[in-house]
């Protein structure tokens, strides 16, 4: 698939996606009616999209990834266990709420870039020279998973602080010391 480049030339423009009440989807860039499944590639190949209700020109972004996201957590395996979707309901309505979002998105970052470079870092290995060392811990995984526990920990930890701050400022509002 070919995208409309934007004035300037550097990012691809939005691809623009109209639902209709019917249902169904339509790409403006390819100018034919496409499925999820379509749509789900488009995010596995970065394709920087919108989808607008045909109507009202309503954002509907994401409640289409929503529904992309539910689709693939009934069919095979799941990714998130009930405990966790459990804990994700919680925290909505809850003053955590919007760190955990934020929590949640740099961690789904860092995993990915973690992922970006050990992808980087396999393409130069050879496969028969990995094979004696497969049942070995290798310190090059170990770094990088290290790497990624510490980035971890780090964004906790400003959360804890955020959270910390806006507490203090809380009370400060209501003249409660510590």
């Amino acid at each position: 698939m070919t995208s409309k480049k934007a004035s300037g030339g550097a990012k691809p423009a939005l691809r623009v996606i109209k639902k209709y009440p019917n249902r169904r989807l339509y790409d403006t860039d390819t100018s034919t009616y496409i499925t999820l499944i379509e749509v789900k590639q488009l995010v596995m190949d970065s394709q920087p999209f919108v989808v607008r209700d045909a109507k009202t020109n309503e954002d509907l972004t994401r409640s289409i990834l929503l529904q992309i996201i539910l689709e693939a957590e009934a069919g095979g395996e799941p990714m998130f266990s009930e405990a966790a979707l459990a804990n994700i309901i919680r925290f909505y309505g809850h003053a955590m709420q919007g760190f955990m979002g934020s929590y949640l998105e740099k961690n789904v970052q860092a995993f990915t870039d973690l992922q970006r470079q050990m992808a980087e870092q396999s393409k130069t290995l050879n496969p028969e020279v990995l094979a004696p060392f497969l049942g070995v811990p290798n310190p090059l995984v170990q770094g990088v998973m290290g790497s990624y526990a510490e980035q971890s920990k780090a964004m906790f930890e400003k959360m804890q602080e955020q959270m910390q701050k806006n507490t203090e400022q809380m009370f400060g509002a209501f003249a409660i010391k510590k």
